[in-house]
């Protein structure tokens, strides 16, 4: 486990929730946060956030739905206390299971209306971080694909599977959805006219809808980073800083 001088106290929705994570180690940045606010959850949904780290992405869902029961699954014993540690401190509930996707706990073998990723998608071969918690957190050691049909084995017919990863994940990611369908996928694109680094994909159990490519979400202002300002635009601050969703660019 980490000890509290490992941490720092980090504030997530411009300060609505206080996280710890580590000083070193994986730290949530806006993926998370991005993954929460696509999660078509309403109040009383059942929320399986599968590698939920320190818990930034379920309890940024719990902060926008009240009453959603939210679980997190997570492979690092550490980090799943941390997000325990996190529920509780900013009076949220989540329930948070050790365990991995070739070991899913008894409690989670049952059927969700949605199922929420941010699976590592860093790709294999390059040099790995030397913190070991932090490259078993970001670089790929499972296929996506494997990713996407624990999902949906996790799912109730009908319910929806949201994720983020890179870009270039894409083809990995549909070859895993097998029942699922209505595919619409969210371009990430971090200026105007830039290319997407990352994606949200969102796909339903069973659906019959058309695949769609949907108009890039642009993260920053201007054409290129200007110093230290934040730069986000009036939509992107309205999802990262003040906790919106990003719903309608699904509908």
């Amino acid at each position: 486990m980490f000890a509290d001088t490992d941490l720092s106290d980090d504030k997530f929705l411009c300060g609505k929730l206080r996280l710890l994570q580590p000083i070193k180690g994986y730290r949530a940045a806006t993926d998370p946060v991005l993954l929460a606010a696509a999660c078509p959850a309403q109040a009383r949904d059942r929320v399986l956030d599968l590698g939920c780290g320190a818990g930034a992405a379920a309890l940024c869902l719990g902060a926008r739905v009240p009453g959603a029961q939210v679980s997190g699954l997570e492979v690092q014993p550490a980090y799943a206390d941390l997000a325990r540690r996190n529920a509780q401190r900013n009076g949220l509930a989540l329930a948070v299971h050790d365990g991995d996707l070739a070991q899913m706990p008894a409690a989670l073998r049952t059927e969700f209306d949605h199922v929420i990723m941010n699976p590592p998608y860093y790709p294999p071969g390059g040099t790995p971080s030397p913190v070991a918690g932090r490259a078993q957190a970001m670089q790929v050691d499972l296929p996506l694909a494997d990713w996407v049909v624990a999902g949906g084995r996790r799912l109730a017919p009908g319910g929806w599977l949201t994720l983020i990863c890179g870009a270039d994940g894409l083809p990995d990611v549909l070859a895993g959805m097998g029942k699922m369908g209505s595919v619409a996928v969210l371009p990430l694109a971090p200026r105007q006219g830039r290319a997407a680094v990352r994606i949200i994909v969102q796909a339903r159990k069973r659906g019959r809808g058309p695949f769609r490519l949907l108009a890039p979400f642009v993260i920053h202002q201007g054409d290129a980073h200007d110093g230290d300002r934040e730069s986000y635009t009036a939509e992107a601050s309205a999802v990262l800083r003040g906790g919106g969703d990003l719903l309608a660019h699904f509908r």
